[in-house]
């Protein structure tokens, strides 16, 4: 039995799962089976041991369920247009209740099992009596989730000064730690315009050149845009 790494989730989540009888390619849409429910994913690449070492600890390892088909396709397709619609009605009623949070996204689960609503804030958020609310407003099991202003563009559709979409949006699985003393190593213009990213913090490719910069001889450089 060939297993294989799915993505699934808006998050982007990686996991292990099998067939019994089908095979797959990259690419190929799948219904799997995981923890938070049936879900849509996209087979990436087989599970060979030196790929499935790098996951992250405590990946799902679960079974393929099928092949996505287009009666499947469609009701992703409703789900994605309620998402919408749900994504405002919290909004409301998160302000009318005057709780403390930025609402980013209303993911719903293809099986049904659940809505899950990801939001960012300064600290911890007391929302028990928000669940109750919005668990009677959706009729659906409702799971709050709170995300990083870097994970929270994940969420957003977009692209990047590089007019690529965002690495933290594509294949980084880590948002790496960035200081302005490596946007200073690397004599890029200071300019908060050009050395933030979408999501207001200092971006994500500053860090991939940094250890070389760390490791040259340090001796004066002219100053390069960003």
């Amino acid at each position: 039995m060939t297993k294989y790494i799915v993505q699934y989730g808006v998050m982007r989540l990686l996991g292990v799962f099998s067939h019994a009888d089908l095979a797959f390619r990259y690419g190929d849409q799948v219904i799997v089976r995981t923890p938070r429910g049936q879900e849509v994913g996209v087979v990436r690449c087989e599970a060979e041991p030196e790929i499935t070492a790098k996951l992250d600890k405590g990946f799902v390892e679960d079974r393929i369920v099928r092949a996505m088909t287009k009666t499947d396709e469609a009701d992703r397709q409703k789900l994605q247009q309620r998402e919408r619609g749900h994504l405002e009605r919290c909004k409301r009623i998160i302000q009318e209740m005057e709780v403390v949070m930025d609402l980013v996204r209303v993911e719903h689960i293809f099986g049904g099992e659940r809505i899950i609503l990801y939001y960012t804030a300064e600290g911890r958020v007391d929302f028990r009596e928000l669940v109750k609310v919005l668990t009677a407003e959706l009729q659906t099991r409702i799971e709050m989730r709170q995300v990083s202003i870097r994970e929270g563009l994940r969420l957003y559709p977009c692209l990047g000064d590089c007019g690529r979409e965002p690495c933290c949006c594509s294949f980084l699985r880590d948002t790496p730690t960035v200081t302005i003393k490596m946007a200073k190593l690397q004599r890029v213009t200071l300019d908060p315009a050009k050395i933030s990213g979408h999501c207001g913090r200092l971006k994500c490719c500053l860090r991939y050149e940094h250890d070389n910069y760390v490791r040259q001889p340090s001796e004066p450089q002219p100053e390069r845009s960003s």
